[in-house]
């Protein structure tokens, strides 16, 4: 495989990582086993069928998970310790013998391309969770779905156009995620109002504890007061 090839697949597999890293390790054990491609050494590891069936399990269950109102997001903040440091591993067995310095760049670079694009996917399943229907959320899942499966494919067959394409969409991401976590700050804010809010009302007035008025000077002899 050629750097080029190297780097596509590197990047191709961290970027889809963050959105549903059983789907990537699932899609490349299958074209490995199939002889679609030829899996760098390090990479090899997942077209053994007990990953296979562990990597096609989880995609089941995540399939469902990911579709579930409000489930999603507790999903994702789950997978935050998965799809990261997939992304990172995936990225460096991508590149495959290559120098030690390359293979480390790989790891911090396919990281950050995980966490970008899993960001995103958590933020973005938070707004739509405000809306009471389901359909949205299905489908932003499809869509992702599919975004994974295309990422890959355009990552093996046109790695110059997909790492061009791909540059534009972390671009793209790194400018919606502060605007989207600025919304994901309301919705939670709004959350603790509403489970909050009564306990707060609730709370007696440090003035008015134990339902005792406060003084007032009008029933206060003027005489006390040392006044003629």
């Amino acid at each position: 495989m050629d750097p080029t090839a190297s780097i596509a697949l590197a990047a191709g597999a961290a970027w889809a990582s963050g959105l549903n890293a059983y789907a990537v390790i699932l899609i490349l054990g299958v074209l490995g086993n199939t002889g679609y491609m030829t899996l760098p050494a390090d990479l090899e590891l997942l077209m053994h069928p007990m990953v296979m069936i562990a990597a096609g399990f989880m995609y089941c269950v995540e399939f469902f998970a990911d579709k579930t109102p409000g489930v999603d997001t507790g999903w994702d903040a789950i997978h935050t310790f998965v799809r990261v440091p997939a992304g990172a591993l995936l990225a460096a067995g991508a590149m495959g013998d290559m120098q030690p310095a390359l293979q480390a760049s790989a790891v911090l670079l396919g990281g950050g391309l995980a966490a970008t694009s899993h960001t995103t996917k958590a933020a973005t399943r938070v707004m739509l969770n405000t809306s009471p229907e389901p359909f949205s959320n299905w489908t932003a899942s499809i869509a992702e779905d599919i975004a994974v499966l295309g990422g890959i494919w355009a990552a093996l067959n046109h790695p110059v156009i997909f790492l061009i394409v791909l540059a534009i969409i972390v671009l793209i991401m790194w400018w919606v995620i502060p605007k989207l976590w600025r919304g994901v700050k309301h919705v939670f804010r709004a959350i603790v109002r509403f489970f909050g809010g009564k306990a707060e009302d609730e709370k007696p007035d440090k003035l008015t504890a134990n339902n005792t008025p406060p003084p007032s000077l009008d029933n206060v002899d003027p005489k006390a007061l040392g006044e003629p």
